[in-house]
């Protein structure tokens, strides 16, 4: 008889913790914990997503840049400049014993650049994709002209008494990014007599030596005012850019091209867009910027003065009007926000219908949302983002609220699902299409969220996933 109230007891108590551990697993508590671990499980194919993503952009960007290769890259003209061979005579007396006084002469080569009193640039170009594949980049080609004067007053004194220029073999540099980005050269005056230029340049505003740009021999004339009238055929690829180097700088860029981004240290005075085109102009005075009026360098072309040509060049993107791999790329650091959302609109769901809902079924609709990125950006590589935004937000808000209907068997929750599916769609294009308003439009929906989540849980019982009150009987 003792034996069997033994035996009793210890089946009681086995019976007791089998209870309560069913009891754990079944409560609230626990169901919350899975759905956090599912979350951050689908955290490691959103990661894959953002480098998928991450990997597209930076192959658009190659295949941009072999197409620019052959057209001539990005264009940027700087100059032009004078440059005048200079030689500096140095003396040293040595006193010695047997010879008296003995006098070594160092002659030390320099270099004299001086850049225009005035230039007048003006910039027209016509602009229009080029694809390979399914990537494409803007290029263009036009004219660009230089005017402008040169004069010798300031850089006069400059030069030292034991210095001796030679204008006689003056040069006129203009630098280039891109050899390949000048065509041809439909005019070159100077002072009414006609130049001719030859390929290279010497570098003037960089430490080493860059051989792009052309250059040409000129009669310079230190006494009056140098003219000059140059003009080229050009072509280039996404953006131009150019350097104030006058005392007076004035550019005019006019383009067909409708969507330009104005880039640099320097931004137009004037301009106006239109969908035919833009029409843009600067006017920047040497007071504005660092690069001087004239200097001199050494043998070795080393100068005392450090010219930052990032701060100094100014100009116009040929933009793109909407970056689906940047709308891509924004979209996917949204991408937990639209796990937690089903998850815990299924969670609800799951408890007003007193219906079980397991957790691979919560894994399913998670990936089901992640792939939604993964057709974002598969689809906009061929047709513009909005529409493939729309073909995908469509897809995955049809197939939620069907999953939705399957697994609660009534037509209003599913319905329940797609409507609030459709809202997160809706809410994030907006906070795409509106980069300004961004964080203005997260902070009022995640505050909505927080209320409404609140709300629809301030009588839930957690330990057994029902509802308090009247909410009970639903």
């Amino acid at each position: 008889m003792g034996d069997f109230m033994s035996d009793q007891s210890i089946y009681n108590t086995d019976n007791h913790k089998q209870k309560k551990s069913t009891g754990f697993f079944s409560s609230g508590i626990f169901k919350i914990i899975v759905l956090i671990i599912l979350i951050m499980i689908l955290l490691i194919p959103i990661a894959m997503i953002r480098s998928l993503v991450y990997e597209r952009s930076h192959r658009a960007e190659w295949a941009e840049e072999s197409i620019m290769e052959a057209w001539g890259s990005q264009f940027m003209i700087y100059g032009p400049v004078i440059r005048i061979p200079v030689v500096e005579r140095e003396e040293i007396i040595t006193k010695t014993e047997r010879d008296g006084e003995k006098v070594d002469i160092i002659l030390r080569n320099k270099t004299l650049w001086i850049v225009p009193r005035d230039i007048d640039i003006q910039a027209n170009f016509s602009a229009e994709r080029k694809k390979r594949g399914i990537f494409s980049v803007a290029l263009f080609s036009g004219d660009v002209s230089l005017k402008g004067s040169f004069t010798f007053d300031r850089a006069r004194d400059e030069l030292k008494e034991n210095e001796t220029f030679y204008p006689q073999q003056a040069e006129i540099i203009i630098g280039l990014t891109s050899q390949k980005g000048i065509r041809r050269v439909i005019k070159a005056d100077w002072n009414g007599d006609e130049l001719f230029f030859k390929p290279g340049s010497r570098s003037f505003l960089y430490d080493n030596a860059v051989s792009n740009g052309i250059n040409a021999n000129i009669p310079f004339d230190i006494e009056g005012t140098n003219t000059f009238d140059i003009q080229f055929a050009v072509q280039g690829g996404k953006s131009m850019r150019t350097i104030p180097v006058a005392e007076l700088t004035h550019t005019r860029i006019v383009s067909d091209w409708p969507s330009p981004s104005f880039q640099g240290g320097f931004l137009p005075t004037a301009y106006t867009l239109s969908q035919s085109g833009f029409d843009a102009e600067w006017e920047i005075s040497y007071l504005s910027r660092s690069i001087p009026l004239f200097w001199i360098t050494g043998e070795r072309g080393e100068n005392n003065s450090r010219i930052n040509i990032q701060d100094e060049q100014y100009g116009v993107d040929f933009f793109k009007p909407l970056d689906h791999y940047a709308l891509n790329e924004r979209a996917v650091k949204h991408a937990v926000l639209f796990i937690i959302i089903p998850f815990l609109t299924l969670f609800f769901l799951e408890i007003f219908s007193k219906k079980t809902i397991h957790p691979a079924q919560y894994l399913l609709s998670g990936l089901a949302n992640i792939i939604f990125y993964l057709l974002l950006l598969s689809i906009s590589e061929h047709i513009p983002f909005s529409f493939a935004y729309l073909i995908a937000a469509a897809a995955l808000t049809c197939m939620m609220s069907l999953y939705a209907l399957s697994l609660l068997e009534t037509r209003v929750r599913g319905a329940c699902m797609g409507i609030i599916m459709a809202l997160l769609y809706l809410i994030m294009y907006l906070t795409l299409n509106a980069e300004d308003w961004a964080l203005l439009i997260g902070s009022i929906t995640a505050f909505l969220i927080c209320g409404v989540v609140m709300y629809l849980t301030r009588k839930l019982d957690w330990n057994n996933l029902s509802m308090k009150g009247d909410a009970s009987k639903e």
